[in-house]
């Protein structure tokens, strides 16, 4: 009798869930025939491994969802494997996140940049500090997967040593959990994070990381934004010189609608950021104000939050004893990029040659290809870009 009970409750559970077998292989084609993106086998491959977990994601959160007794009579299925996606800049790592993330029909999903999560992370274990909670990690884990499941960081990088003593901890225990995620990072796990303090710390989250996913290569063999065709209206203007300013200024006064200039003033966790000049959705401010000042994930992600468009001035090129304002300059374009901020600057030489020595210029090269990219007509002109 209980075999027959189960047999039914198995099959029923098997009809009910979405079919998404080929799914992903479909929508890339599609992307194909639109000239949205180019085939490349190297994607393909990867996108083997995220359609496996996308039919794994899918299986996890249906047995979540049974009652007692259904998860009683029917079998529980194999614990689903994270997955880690590693390569160069420009190869379709973010674009394939975007697919798989957009194609999983779950509701308990999060798609978050990595500096936004590791600030509620700080922010989070700060007010358990405050009242003396006694384990602020197993907290956070038990929020985080109250709501997420499917938890997916695109270009996953670790530079900050706050960060690297918290993540082996903290992912250990959303494994525990069955928390499922998605990474796509420019490093091998195993390259994480070189060369930073205390790095012997950080070895732990390597080790539980390759313990809980996959570690795929996407080995394209090009980066793809290099092919991005410039927009119809400069927006990187190089060297600095007086064309340099005017362009700053022509740009302004279009944008703004010949608004005055006057400085603007925003508020961060008690912090002030002074930006030379700023109205409705366009900010005008210089590389010294963003990148030479002390600001942080927090003051950019607001900045990214708040204005449409960002003019910059008098971009630098940086040498290695300016790793410190190369190493900001990668968390704002971040920023930018993932809030889809128009940018307008002058510097003073072309994207790939701002800081090619130094502390972090392999993570320059992200940077570099984003800057390129958002040149581009496609990126302008996306419905997901704002506009002023």
């Amino acid at each position: 009798m209980l075999k027959k009970i189960f047999k039914k409750v198995t099959h029923r559970s098997k009809n009910q869930l979405p079919d998404v077998s080929g799914l992903l292989v479909q929508q890339y084609k599609k992307k194909v025939a639109l000239n949205h993106i180019r085939h490349d086998a190297a994607q393909m491959m990867a996108l083997q491994h995220l359609q496996q977990l996308l039919e794994g994601v899918l299986i996890a959160s249906d047995y979540e969802q049974k009652t007692l007794t259904h998860k009683l009579l029917m079998a529980k299925p194999a614990k689903c494997r994270s997955l880690y996606l590693f390569g160069g800049v420009g190869r379709g790592k973010s674009m394939l996140m975007e697919l798989f993330f957009e194609a999983c029909p779950i509701v308990k999903k999060r798609r978050v940049h990595f500096n936004t999560f590791m600030l509620e992370v700080h922010a989070f274990t700060h007010q358990c500090h405050k009242k003396r909670s006694m384990d602020a990690i197993s907290a956070l884990a038990k929020r985080i997967r109250d709501s997420a499941l499917l938890l997916c960081f695109d270009e996953f990088h670790v530079t900050d040593i706050a960060d690297a003593m918290i993540l082996g901890r903290l992912f250990s225990k959303l494994f525990e959990l069955g928390v499922v995620v998605v990474m796509t990072s420019n490093r091998h796990p195993n390259e994480l994070y070189r060369g930073g303090l205390q790095r012997e710390q950080f070895l732990f989250f390597i080790k539980i990381l390759q313990g809980e996913a996959q570690i795929i290569e996407l080995d394209a063999k090009k980066d793809f934004r290099l092919d991005s065709l410039p927009g119809s209206r400069l927006s990187y203007y190089f060297p600095l010189n007086q064309q340099a300013d005017d362009f700053i200024r022509q740009n302004y006064l279009e944008l703004t609608q010949v608004a005055p200039k006057k400085p603007a003033v925003l508020r961060v966790l008690g912090r002030e950021i002074v930006l030379s000049s700023a109205h409705e959705n366009v900010a005008f401010a210089t590389f010294e104000q963003l990148c030479v000042d002390s600001l942080g994930s927090a003051d950019y992600l607001k900045i990214a939050d708040t204005f449409s468009t960002l003019i910059i001035a008098a971009i630098p090129k940086l040498t290695a004893e300016k790793r410190n304002e190369a190493k900001r300059f990668v968390t704002l374009i971040d920023a930018l990029y993932e809030h889809k901020v128009k940018l307008i600057c002058t510097a003073e030489v072309p994207a790939h040659e701002l800081y090619t020595e130094g502390d972090g210029s392999f993570e320059f090269g992200r940077t570099v290809s984003r800057l390129i990219e958002m040149q581009s007509e496609a990126y302008l002109k996306s419905p997901h870009v704002r506009h002023p």
